[in-house]
């Protein structure tokens, strides 16, 4: 009988902790959260995770956004698995910023049945029980910053960028008012309908929860809603974005190298074996 530790879970499973908030890098860490529930090493679900996380970490080379479920024997090894970059990165920031988090997932969650790991630029989550297509609106991570004195005109301006957030379309929304920025996002498994639900539900709760605060976050397990005032928190890319970008292309670009030299040793061994093969008849 396989080995496995893993039941069928409810959903909205995990246990959120560890939030730090940091720059606006993209690999800055924010969040991360794991179940309670641990798998044995070497099961069936350890080697179906191994493939659901490959998997996620190659799809963010040409996708921002995607879902996986990777099938078991038995109810107990499937795995259920997502990632979602910031709408604003590029094709090799989202790339390392995956990469990046599925990386942190091991030492965070050693072990364990789920796993979710927020950084700035993506999201990252894996579960035994399916959580795709399904809102979610606990709290992840709530911050707000110091107040410097309610300012009735940046509150006013403040209050304008979440409304303006609240009413546009799309799971990627951003927003400014002279000293004011704002931006919000949905995971792309919700349907537009359960985006908005989840959006008008994050902008609500940072509105009553950050009052006069110079900026303030509020991470919900499907989506977010974040603003800033005067540069308190800088959501747009940072100046040296252009030479980091560089750098995220050079690194993507050898990653692909790498990949694309290793599938031609495998190609051209093959067709040695099979030359050799013909040969020994």
């Amino acid at each position: 009988m396989a080995k496995n530790a893993c039941q069928l879970l409810l959903p909205f499973s995990l246990q959120f902790f560890f939030f730090i908030f940091a720059s606006s890098s993209p690999d800055a860490f924010l969040y991360g959260g794991c179940s309670q529930i641990k798998y044995t090493p070497d099961s069936p679900y350890q080697s179906n995770l191994n493939s659901l996380l490959t998997s996620l970490v190659n799809s963010a080379t040409y996708s921002s956004y995607n879902k996986y479920t990777i099938m078991g024997s038995s109810p107990q090894d499937v795995v259920y698995g997502l990632y979602q970059c910031r709408g604003d990165l590029s094709m090799p920031d989202c790339a390392t910023c995956v990469a990046q988090a599925v990386t942190r997932l091991g030492p965070l969650c050693p072990q364990t049945c789920g796993g979710a790991v927020q950084l700035d630029g993506c999201f990252v989550k894996y579960d035994n029980a399916s959580f795709i297509g399904v809102e979610d609106k606990t709290v992840a991570m709530k911050k707000c910053g110091p107040s410097d004195g309610y300012n009735s005109d940046e509150m006013g301006r403040r209050d304008a960028v979440l409304a303006a957030l609240n009413g546009a379309g799309g799971a990627y929304r951003v927003g400014a008012s002279e000293d004011v920025n704002g931006v919000a996002q949905c995971v792309g498994d919700l349907s537009m309908g359960q985006c908005q639900d989840c959006l008008t539900e994050a902008i609500r709760r940072l509105k009553v929860e950050c009052g006069g605060a110079v900026f303030g976050d509020m991470f919900l397990a499907k989506c977010y809603a974040r603003y800033s005032v005067s540069g308190a928190q800088n959501y747009a890319r940072s100046s040296n974005h252009d030479s980091s970008h560089s750098e995220s292309e050079k690194t993507f670009a050898i990653v692909v190298g790498l990949l694309a030299g290793v599938a031609l040793v495998i190609i051209f061994l093959t067709f040695i074996g099979r030359l050799f093969g013909r040969n020994g008849k």
